[in-house]
């Protein structure tokens, strides 16, 4: 029987070994279970799901996220020092998490301040519901860094336990040396403060700089899913299933999660693309970003771009929440869309009165000797006719021969207003509606000199209803490059062209009071109120003002004319008038360098160039003619 002793003792040893493990086990599991929980949900790019998520919910199919999370598996979800930029792909699959305490937070906040460091910029977004009978809120705050890390902050947990925000969230809100960027965000900063009194500075909206690095196609829109689509080439899911999904519940899904983290990755991978900013090494002072961004801090976008199926525009969340997964159709409570309102966005454009006739007739005017001067408008053409002082040489094409000798004539036969022009968009082609554009707006060419505001139809060109909307914001970027440049804010020189007199409204006040309550005014307070009255209008210090010079103080008129009120454009021109004739065009051709560069137009007229008439004005008045601004 000996010979079985050792396999007895092997066999107790083997149980006794794995009973000590279970119970390691369990100790391990019951000190895991009592550490702070984050809720973590996996990569939000395709893959499996986590082995240990609960059971889809019967409710809506959709499967919960899962709870527990331990705060060092956080720390190792995101690169700590990067070197270099993470492109989209890599961004996007940074794990997010969801925040819905103070504790939570602080073990987050040293990551995001790390990344901040860094490059000082977040991208940013919100998402809330309007439920029938209580006031619209914003749910979810998602804000995610340059590495991808991203926050999912859910405000109403705070608001609900009437805990406070934790000092850092409204520290960095509101950091003016920390860019947000996003589409709308300078609207989600509207609401978040109006909801909870947390202040947002230092926005930028994604759409003004898209235009400016002219790296967006107006034909697709402005949304965040278009310049995902047209900058990172990003798809994202902004199916109304998610975007009008419950933000309120309990328990987000992992679809929501996901759906609402991609919004902050992606505006931040977009912010960093924008700028060209996904190869370089190391990191970017907040002065840097800044600078690029100039003229565009705190601007709200005011341009109506946006597609019609997307969720990115003034207003880009769902204003009615489907309540079927809240209540039994049964119950009545549902909100549907009302069929009398076109929900649908206006596309780029829409507002704008397009022209009712071609522009171009393309009739055209010949010297007595038969030398073709310029093309003209019919009416023009039969004036001409009507006075008797043109005969009609042909109406197909429609020509007029002059009786007189014209003042002018043209230097060549190669000349700009000699050639045939399209009624058509200079820029994309579009024949069916257009507008006159000023390629040098009015604001800069009615302070031009006589001689150069003749005859400028060459700077009248046609654009469709969408490109002249699209082209008069990339002139806002350039009119306020040149006020940056020339020390001329856009609107005036000091304050506003009138201003308030505190002197002529203390006298309008004092007099009002005099004639309204003089009876129940202390002696010494009448007497001060009506020396203010006699030293205005130089009355002698003996006498009471009359009842009519009471009732003229009392209607004086307290706004007078700012005398150092110098208008945008007008300061403009003159910097560039105090070089002479050379200056001046070149203004002239700054600005139809600009249009091209922003449009990129593709049927401009033949002869059409920004040195237009130049070399004509040097040859006939020099370049020392006195310039005399109007």
């Amino acid at each position: 029987m000996s010979h079985h002793r050792p396999l007895a003792a092997i066999i107790t040893t083997l149980l006794g070994a794995t009973f000590g493990g279970v119970l390691l086990w369990r100790a391990y599991r019951a000190r895991r279970k009592r550490l702070p929980s984050i809720q973590r949900v996996a990569e939000p790019l395709a893959g499996p799901l986590p082995v240990d998520l609960p059971p889809a919910d019967d409710n809506d199919g959709r499967r919960p996220i899962q709870k527990e999370f331990k705060a060092a598996e956080c720390q190792t979800s995101h690169v700590a020092s990067p070197v270099r930029i993470a492109v989209s792909e890599r961004l996007l699959g940074v794990k997010l998490v969801l925040v819905s305490s103070q504790e939570e937070w602080q073990q987050l906040w040293p990551l995001m301040q790390k990344d901040l460091t860094v490059f000082p910029v977040l991208g940013l977004d919100c998402e809330w519901v309007t439920m029938k009978g209580r006031p619209t809120v914003v749910s979810l705050l998602q804000m995610a860094t340059y590495s991808g890390l991203c926050v999912l902050v859910r405000l109403l947990a705070f608001y609900n336990r009437q805990q406070s925000f934790p000092l850092g969230l409204m520290e960095v809100l509101r950091d003016p040396h920390v860019l947000k960027a996003g589409v709308g965000c300078y609207e989600d900063g509207k609401r978040l403060t109006r909801d909870y009194g947390l202040s947002l500075s230092c926005t930028v909206d994604l759409r003004h700089l898209a235009l400016r690095q002219k790296q967006a196609s107006t034909s697709n829109g402005l949304s965040l899913k278009s310049l995902a689509a047209d900058v990172l080439n990003v798809s994202l899911d902004k199916s109304p299933e998610l975007r009008c999904s419950n933000w309120e519940a309990d328990e987000l899904t992992l679809e929501q999660v996901t759906y609402a983290a991609k919004d902050a990755q992606v505006s931040v991978a977009l912010f960093l693309g924008l700028l060209g900013l996904q190869a370089e090494a190391g990191g970017i002072s907040y002065a840097e970003l800044a600078a690029r961004c100039q003229g565009l801090l705190d601007v709200p976008f005011r341009g109506g771009v946006g597609d019609e199926d997307d969720d990115n525009g003034a207003e880009r969340k769902c204003r009615t929440r489907n309540l079927s997964s809240l209540k039994s159709p049964e119950s009545g409570d549902q909100q549907v869309p009302d069929p009398r309102k076109n929900n649908k966005k206006k596309p780029l454009g829409v507002g704008y009165s397009a022209r009712k006739s071609p522009l171009y007739d393309n009739c055209f005017l010949h010297a007595p000797d038969g030398q073709p001067l310029c093309t003209c408008d019919k009416k023009k053409a039969k004036w001409y006719l009507d006075k008797g002082i043109g005969v009609l040489q042909s109406e197909d094409p429609f020509v007029v021969r002059l009786l007189f000798e014209p003042s002018g004539r043209p230097d060549s036969q190669q000349d700009y207003y000699l050639t045939a022009k399209e009624n058509l968009c200079v820029v994309c082609g579009k024949a069916d509606s257009y507008i006159r554009k000023n390629i040098v707006p009015h604001e800069y060419r009615r302070h031009f000199p006589s001689e150069m505001k003749d005859h400028n139809s060459h700077d009248i060109l046609l654009l469709c209803t969408s490109c002249h909307a699209a082209s008069n914001v990339h002139d806002g970027f350039f009119k306020q490059q040149l006020a940056d440049e020339f020390a001329a804010p856009q609107g005036c020189e000091e304050g506003v062209r009138l201003m308030e007199d505190p002197e002529r409204r203390r006298v309008r006040s004092a007099a009002r009071a005099l004639l309204t309550s003089a009876e129940g005014l202390p002696e010494l307070r009448r007497e001060e109120l009506q020396a203010m009255i006699k030293s205005f209008f130089g009355v002698s210090a003996e006498r009471e003002p009359t009842g009519e010079e009471l009732q003229a103080a009392a209607s004086l008129e307290t706004r007078i004319f700012n005398e150092a009120y110098v208008p945008h454009g007008l300061k403009v021109v003159r910097a560039h008038g105090e070089r002479g004739l050379r200056g001046l065009m070149e203004l002239e051709r700054r600005w139809r360098q600009h249009f091209l560069n922003a449009m990129r137009p593709k049927h401009l007229p033949p002869l059409w160039s920004v040195h237009h008439n130049h070399g004509k004005f040097l040859r006939k008045y020099g370049e020392d003619v006195p310039v005399k601004l109007t």
